[in-house]
C-alpha cells in the first residue's frame, strides 16, 4: 500500500512511519519541518495551510492517508497558545478533506488522528465508543461531569470536538473515513510521555499524583501499530460507531496503580507523591497544565476488542517492563 502521513514527524507519526515502512508499505510523510535526507521514506514538504500540487498530488495515487498534524498539548493554556494547538489540528484536516474531495483517485481510507480527553472525567465508569459521556466545551452546555472542573478542561474538549467536525465537514464519498480518539501512545522514544514519566521515577520524584484515583488510559506503542494495521485491512470496522475508534489499551488504571507499575518495572521500591498544589507549581514552572495528569481518563476501545483484536500488551505492568527494556537496550528497536 501506499500510505501518506500528514505531520508524520512527531513521535506517533515516526513510530508508525517506521512501522509501515518495515511492513513494506511505500510511505510518504508530508512535513512542514526542513526536509530529511536521511529519511529511509520520502518526505514532501507541506504547509498545512495551502493546496499545492507538489503534495496534493501524492493522495491521487495513496491507498491511505494518516492525519496526525498538531502542536503539541504539553504548553500553557495562553491565548496565543489556544489558537495555534487549535489552528495546527482544523486548518490541515480541512485542507485535507479538500484534497481528497478533489482527487480523481482518492484514497480509499482518511484515519484522522482524534484526543481521547473528548470523553468527561471519568471516575465511576469506563467510557467507550457506544456509551462515553462527552466532556464539558467551552460555551457548551452542561455535562454529567462533576463541577467545579477547571475551564482549560472545557478547552481540551473542544479542541477535540471542533477537530472531528473538521474531519466530518466536507463530504468524501469515495473515501472512508476514521476518527481515532489517542490516549497516550507509550513508547521508548526520547522526549515521549513514556521517556518523561520514566525520567521522573529515576529521579526518586515519581510518586502518586494529585490523588491518585484518577484513571489513566495508555497505548502501548506496538499495538497502536498492529491496530493501524487491523483498520487498514479492514476499514469497514468503523461502520458500527459512525468511524470512531478508541486507540487505548482495554485496562486504564488510577494513577496510584499506573505509577507503582512504572517504580517497578525501573526498581526504583519508593518515590515522591505530588500533591495538587505541588503540580500546580510545577506546572507552571514547566509551562504545561496539570490537566495532563489530573484528568481522569478511562477510555476502553470496545470496537477493536468487539473486531477481534488481540492486545500484545493489554495490562499496564507488562507494557511498562516491555517499554524499559527498550528503552535499556535502544538496539533492539521497535
Amino acid at each position: 500500500m501506499k500510505i501518506v502521513l500528514p505531520g508524520g514527524t512527531g513521535q506517533v507519526g515516526s513510530i508508525l512511519a517506521r512501522h509501515l515502512h518495515a511492513a513494506g508499505h511505500g510511505v510518504v510523510v508530508l512535513s512542514r519541518s526542513a526536509l530529511s535526507k536521511s529519511s529511509p521514506w520520502r518526505v514532501v514538504h507541506w504547509d498545512g495551510i495551502h493546496l499545492e500540487r507538489s503534495w496534493t498530488s501524492e493522495l491521487e495515487e495513496a491507498d491511505a492517508v494518516i492525519h496526525l498534524s498538531g502542536r503539541t498539548v504539553n504548553t500553557r493554556y495562553t491565548p496565543p497558545h489556544r489558537r495555534e494547538i487549535y489552528d495546527s489540528r482544523i486548518i490541515p484536516t480541512r485542507l485535507i478533506g479538500q484534497a481528497i474531495a478533489a482527487a480523481r483517485r482518492p484514497p480509499h481510507i482518511w484515519m484522522n488522528a482524534s484526543t481521547a480527553t473528548l470523553y468527561r472525567h471519568a471516575l465511576d465508569r469506563p467510557q467507550d465508543e457506544f456509551t462515553g459521556e462527552m466532556s464539558r466545551r467551552t460555551g457548551g452546555p452542561p455535562t454529567p461531569e462533576q463541577p467545579g472542573l477547571p475551564e482549560t478542561w472545557a478547552f481540551s474538549a473542544d479542541v477535540g470536538h471542533r477537530w472531528e467536525e473538521a474531519f466530518r465537514e466536507i463530504a468524501t464519498p469515495r473515501t472512508r473515513k476514521l476518527a481515532l480518539r489517542t490516549s497516550m501512545v507509550m513508547s521508548p522514544d526520547p522526549g515521549g510521555v513514556f521517556s518523561v514519566l520514566s525520567g521522573l521515577v529515576r529521579a526518586g520524584l515519581g510518586g502518586t499524583q494529585g490523588p491518585g484515583t484518577q484513571f489513566v488510559s495508555w497505548m502501548h506503542d506496538l499495538d497502536y501499530c498492529r491496530a493501524t494495521d487491523l483498520l487498514l485491512a479492514h476499514p469497514e470496522i468503523g461502520d458500527e460507531t459512525s468511524g470512531v475508534i478508541n486507540m487505548a489499551a482495554p485496562h486504564p488504571l488510577p494513577n496510584r496503580e499506573f505509577m507503582r507499575s512504572l517504580r517497578s518495572a525501573w526498581r526504583v521500591p519508593i518515590a515522591l507523591p505530588a500533591t495538587r498544589p505541588m503540580l500546580e507549581l510545577g506546572a507552571m514552572v514547566l509551562r504545561t497544565e496539570t490537566e495532563l495528569i489530573l484528568k481522569s481518563r478511562r477510555v476502553v476501545p470496545s470496537v477493536l476488542l468487539r473486531n477481534g483484536f488481540s492486545f500484545q500488551f493489554p495490562d499496564w505492568p507488562s507494557a511498562a517492563q516491555d517499554l524499559v527494556a527498550r528503552m535499556r537496550s535502544p538496539s533492539s528497536g521497535t
